[in-house]
């Protein structure tokens, strides 16, 4: 029997991970991994997912994925095999590794036909909810925030102003356009939470020139939504090429008057759903990384100098 919603410190037992994209933008590497698995120094992406959750407190993580995107939950497996050679050869670092997934959290798989939009995929993990689950938390496995505790500050920020909290980062005003942007107002003064950081949504606007932005904070990867996110995704029509948009669902629970705030993140953001993204999300960690860090540290250093070089040289014969 799995515990029950009050069990979990913040109330959240699922977190909905969408991943059942193609991964086109890592052509052709993502022709036979999927792009959740493509490591950021030697961890992959969905498996630092898995650890945000963890530390939420979450139990059950409901990948959703294409029809021929099972190896990303079978990274979550146990690898008896591998554990016994790498332990028969004393390699106890790598054994704890490999084990490290499992033990993080339970994903199942909710499969989605076809790639309708990220309302549609949120809609269908619907099905492996548990009766008592008023609140689902959504990571999008692109979208990195660092450092970890997001989402508790948004489960705090729920359990005083009820409804949805979503995560937001403000941006130069020239970049809004690239984002979906929040319309806000000010939380009342007798509330508890921080009035620099959080905010109440009154709307959203996707992808706005700059002139037409209503501010410049802008909507990342991380949502905690009230169960009424899944009636509303049925009442909504679809959008562009036939896909259900959450950003829509939020909207009419905003409208009807369900309450929804930002919480504004303080920290990075790296975007793991392009190359130009992943590049330097694999460069922050492999800085920060013990073993690794100093050593690539000195390479990029060289690796700058011979490229400035290289640009001076041109220059001077042109």
């Amino acid at each position: 029997m799995s515990l029950s919603s009050t069990d979990h410190p913040h109330g959240v037992k699922t977190v909905i991970v969408p991943a059942a994209g193609m991964g086109t933008r890592f052509l052709p590497a993502t022709k036979t991994v999927p792009k959740e698995l493509l490591p950021v120094v030697d961890t992959p992406g969905i498996e630092l997912i898995a650890e945000e959750a963890n530390a939420l407190g979450a139990s059950r993580l409901a990948v959703i994925v294409a029809p021929n995107k099972q190896e990303v939950l079978r990274h979550f497996e146990q690898f008896p095999n591998l554990v016994e050679t790498l332990a028969e050869r004393g390699k106890t670092e790598q054994v704890e590794k490999v084990q490290r997934a499992a033990k993080l959290m339970s994903p199942v798989a909710v499969e989605q036909a076809k790639p309708l939009g990220l309302g549609h995929a949120v809609g269908l993990a619907e099905s492996v909810l548990d009766d008592d689950e008023d609140v689902v938390a959504v990571m999008l496995p692109d979208d990195l925030v660092l450092p970890m505790g997001v989402l508790e500050k948004m489960a705090a920020v729920r359990a005083e102003l009820g409804g949805s909290v979503l995560c937001a980062v403000d941006v130069p005003l020239e970049d809004v356009f690239n984002y979906g942007v929040f319309d806000v107002e000010e939380i009342p003064a007798d509330c508890s939470q921080d009035a620099e950081t959080v905010k109440r949504v009154i709307g959203m606007v996707e992808k706005p020139e700059p002139e037409e932005a209503p501010s410049t904070f802008v909507a990342t990867g991380r949502y905690l939504l009230d169960r009424g996110i899944f009636a509303a995704l049925k009442r909504i029509k679809p959008g562009k090429g036939g896909e259900i948009q959450l950003t829509d669902a939020i909207e009419l629970m905003i409208r009807e008057g369900h309450p929804v705030h930002i919480v504004v993140h303080q920290g990075k953001r790296h975007d793991l759903g392009n190359p130009a993204g992943y590049i330097p999300a694999c460069v922050d960690f492999g800085l920060a990384h013990p073993k690794y860090g100093p050593a690539l540290k000195r390479a990029i250093t060289e690796i700058l100098a011979e490229h400035e070089a290289g640009r001076s040289g041109a220059a001077e014969q042109d």
